[in-house]
């Protein structure tokens, strides 16, 4: 499938037409800097980014990767995976994910967009995120705690929140955007992916990027909210 609407933007609420016409003809490098090597082979992977119209606003649901997992973990992602030889797409593969991973209901989410596909070095991944609307929300909950250690929906005002907004520095030199949401610091993959669909949608406001922190200081302080 290619990237752009999968609807016309004229039949989504009003607060979301102008992020799915904004996938039209939309290249990846308005995501990301990072390109897969020429010949390196990639698996095929999926995202659902899920946008709620919720109690405080739209809202976006997040997960946070148990921190017993190999890949990622203790990480803040959407609901996603690797696609399955059963999987008849990115659409397919990201609800799957949401509905393993979160009890995500796929009879409520109505797909709206692709956008282009990502790469992600430290797994290998080549990644699509599919981006949908939330039309009859169901109950979301941790499904399996070996995998999954919280689930939220997090309000889009939070999210633009400059107070919430800022970047850090991993132990490797790499910096990046990053957010502070309940209990949750949301960096790397996922940051970035939300840092350009605020951007996308208009929804962006201004904040200061030249606010850099310590990775592992910042992922202490979340995690101690966690605790407390």
């Amino acid at each position: 499938m290619s990237p752009g609407p999968l609807v016309d933007p004229a039949d989504v609420p009003d607060w979301l037409a102008g992020l799915v016409a904004a996938t039209a003809d939309l290249d990846a490098s308005a995501l990301t800097r990072v390109r897969p090597p020429n010949g390196l082979p990639t698996r095929p992977a999926s995202v659902l980014m899920l946008l709620g119209d919720g109690d405080d606003g739209p809202d976006v649901l997040l997960t946070r990767r148990a921190d017993t997992l190999n890949s990622h973990p203790g990480q803040v992602a959407f609901p996603g995976g690797s696609a399955d030889d059963t999987d008849r797409g990115p659409v397919d593969t990201a609800l799957r994910e949401a509905e393993e991973e979160a009890g995500v209901l796929a009879d409520g989410v109505r797909p709206v967009a692709l956008l282009p596909d990502l790469f992600v070095p430290v797994s290998g991944f080549m990644v699509t995120p599919v981006l949908a609307l939330w039309e009859r929300p169901s109950p979301v909950r941790v499904i399996d705690p070996a995998e999954t250690a919280a689930v939220a929906r997090v309000p889009i005002a939070h999210l633009t929140d400059p107070a919430n907004r800022f970047r850090v520095r991993h132990p490797s030199g790499f910096s990046g955007p990053a957010f502070a949401a309940p209990g949750m610091l949301v960096w790397g993959f996922t940051a970035g992916l939300l840092d350009g669909l605020l951007r996308l949608a208009g929804w962006e406001r201004p904040w200061n990027s030249a606010d850099v922190r310590d990775l592992d200081e910042s992922l202490r302080a979340a995690n101690a909210e966690v605790q407390a």
